[in-house]
């Protein structure tokens, strides 16, 4: 897995990202050959990405993306997916026909199946049944590894366990994390669970929907729900802020490549996402260093006060 992923929630997504096809597409599929082109080539999807009537826009278009590269490109690439555990998706084959679905729109095989969320909310006597029909994918040459998404260390531990009696280990979990999400670092938190159990971090949102890219004002903001979320928590940022921005001029970075070097410095793998392709750029550059100790523990410090500002997922389980 590459140290820097692309996550591709906003492809499609017309609710927080005003996507519109026409306008978009273009600019996504340019942005799919830059990041390849950059040595990007983890990138993050689900089955769900797309607003309404557009869901599986994501995968439709990295299907698209992937069709256009040579062999060996397709072969330097690698999709994660998550298949949502709607209610009606049941029992061990719930999984079945929408992993099937999944790798007709990408093309290719899953080479990372995941979870998208927990049902321990709503259905905790589904959860087993799920995990099995993931390793069964893995089992039958439709995906190559098992993942998990929006998962707490205490559920965590249970699919771990669940895992280990079909002979597939866990790969990963993706949870949000970010400067401003730091719940995963809490002792006993997914990290240190994650650490223990040797399962790689994936951190998504890493750049806080873009609130920790430097590039946004309260009076230059996004439109939509971003900008209502905007407005109100810019003015406490301001001071972490600046502290990223000394840090990215230290670099020759921005302030999105000390976000997510700080995600990596806490041992995951960010997927910021990237939707145009001079967002690329910033992160091709931001592989090539890492924080200091001294730059990690500032940030921790600046951004401690403001751990419980973003909205979190709800999906997130225990």
């Amino acid at each position: 897995m590459a140290p820097i992923g692309v996550g591709t929630w906003s492809w499609g997504n017309r609710l927080l990202w005003t996507y519109r096809p026409e306008r978009d597409d273009p600019l996504l599929l340019d942005t799919f050959q830059a990041c390849v082109r950059a040595g990007l080539t983890f990138f993050d999807t689900a089955d769900s990405y797309g607003t309404g009537k557009l869901q599986g826009r994501s995968e439709i278009l990295l299907g698209q993306g992937l069709s256009r590269l040579s062999p060996k490109q397709r072969q330097q690439v690698t999709v994660a997916t998550k298949l949502a555990p709607y209610p009606w998706r049941l029992g061990r084959h719930g999984f079945c026909k929408a992993a099937a679905a999944s790798r007709q729109r990408l093309g290719r095989p899953i080479d990372l199946v995941q979870l998208h969320w927990s049902t321990a909310r709503y259905a905790p006597w589904q959860e087993k049944l799920l995990l099995q029909g993931l390793t069964d994918q893995v089992q039958l040459g439709g995906a190559k590894a098992v993942g998990l998404s929006n998962m707490g260390p205490q559920r965590l531990r249970r699919a771990v366990a669940w895992m280990a009696d079909s002979g597939v280990p866990l790969r990963s979990v993706q949870v949000q994390f970010s400067l401003l999400s730091r719940q995963p670092l809490q002792p006993g938190g997914v990290l240190e669970v994650c650490r223990e159990l040797g399962v790689t971090v994936i951190a998504y949102s890493p750049l806080a929907l873009g609130l920790l890219t430097g590039q946004h004002t309260t009076n230059r903001l996004p439109s939509g729900l971003r900008g209502l979320l905007f407005r109100r928590l810019l003015p406490r940022l301001e001071p972490l802020l600046a502290l990223m921005g000394e840090m990215a001029m230290d670099h020759g970075s921005t302030p999105a490549g000390v976000a997510v070097n700080w995600c990596r410095a806490h041992g995951t793998v960010p997927i910021p996402g990237l939707r145009r392709p001079h967002h690329v750029k910033a992160m091709e550059q931001a592989r090539g260093w890492i924080l200091s100790s001294h730059e990690r523990q500032a940030l921790d410090q600046a951004s401690r006060e403001l751990a419980t500002l973003m909205p979190q997922n709800p999906f997130q389980s225990a």
